[in-house]
């Protein structure tokens, strides 16, 4: 009796991610969706890209957590525009909450938004945010047996980082099986291991982002 209730709710989601991204396309603005368990580092990815790529993009980000600000004053550290949602208990963010965001956040001139989803590797990955890409991050002391877990999110990513490298010495984790079983559900997913800490594997990501962003500007 459950199922057509959900899939209104995700309908209803899918028209107004339609919404925003013709508003996106519009701007020319490239949006992100960061899809991760929590304490995987996706706060602290955004405060290094955005802080070393601070002269090359405008870049604003919407910050998704149940409670507290504390991520959010993080990222608004850096400098860019930041807005953040509490979902009160809600275990995603969507595209309503997008759009009510935006109300307050200026998109004048962003080149890139960020969307730093609430902490999470199943319900954020059903509700389109109207971003142009999904962005799964995965740490290092997570285990990496995360793909074959949790396989949609690892399906519908174009783009896995694999963040704190710096602990592989001291925890039990391959990075060849994680980017196997995570190609076994998307062949041509890309994998990055990276150092949010060390600095190890940013460049390959900034690289990343500089061709989504001429890729969005070419559409």
């Amino acid at each position: 009796m459950e199922i057509p209730v959900v899939r209104n709710l995700l309908e209803a989601n899918d028209i107004l991610a339609r919404r925003l991204k013709e508003r996106f396309a519009a701007g020319q603005i490239l949006a992100l969706n960061l899809i991760s368990s929590p304490g995987a580092g996706k706060t602290a990815l955004l405060e290094r890209t955005l802080t070393d790529l601070r002269e090359e993009f405008t870049m604003a980000v919407i910050e998704g957590d149940l409670q507290t600000d504390n991520d959010a004053r993080r990222v608004a550290a850096t400098g860019a525009r930041v807005v953040q949602i509490n979902t009160g208990g809600g275990c995603h963010l969507d595209g309503a909450m997008i759009l009510e965001a935006l109300n307050t956040l200026a998109l004048d001139r962003v080149d890139i938004l960020f969307i730093e989803n609430v902490g999470n590797l199943v319900c954020p990955v059903e509700f389109d945010c109207g971003e142009d890409h999904k962005i799964a991050l995965l740490s290092v002391p997570e285990g990496d047996d995360k793909p074959e877990k949790y396989p949609l999110l690892f399906h519908l990513a174009a783009l896995l980082l694999v963040n704190k490298t710096d602990l592989l010495p001291y925890v039990e984790f391959s990075l060849d099986r994680a980017a196997r079983l995570a190609k076994q559900l998307n062949a041509a997913l890309p994998v990055l291991p990276l150092s949010c800490k060390t600095g190890e594997g940013l460049n390959a990501w900034y690289d990343w982002l500089r061709a989504a962003r001429e890729a969005k500007r070419a559409t």
